[in-house]
């Protein structure tokens, strides 16, 4: 039996549950690998071979190979969790919440100094059913 989950009408969010927990412990403790220098240099000299030790999805795996963190969030990621991915790659995290938007760091950071991104088009998901 599942629980009652109100909070999954937020717009454009992903709460990181205890469901998400679960689905995302293998990614999330692949992750927390690349905090070892040993790990991380595994990792970029064969990532798929790195990868294939995780008893990971194959759609968290090509996440990671994609470097498609918006997926790997939905996959379960934890985004704390998902920066080492990032620094692991020389990024900060601000490129990485910009690659997030599809906007270029200077683009968000402009974007945040200027007070964060627009409200307009998030709606909750019940706010959009009841013009249809």
């Amino acid at each position: 039996m599942g629980l009652d989950k109100p909070y999954l009408d937020i717009p454009g969010t992903t709460i990181f549950d205890a469901e998400q927990s679960r689905k995302g412990y293998w990614l999330n403790q692949f992750c927390m690998s690349l905090m070892k220098p040993e790990n991380r240099e595994r990792f970029l000299a064969d990532e798929g071979a790195y990868l294939d030790e995780w008893d990971m999805t194959g759609d968290q795996k090509q996440g990671v190979l994609d470097r498609d963190l918006n997926r790997l969030i939905s996959l379960g990621g934890n985004i704390y969790f998902l920066a080492k991915i990032g620094a692991t790659d020389g990024l900060s995290f601000q490129q990485m919440a910009g690659s997030m938007t599809g906007m270029s760091e200077q683009d968000y950071r402009a974007m945040m100094v200027a007070g964060g991104r627009s409200p307009d088009g998030n709606r909750y998901l019940h706010e959009w059913e009841k013009e249809t």
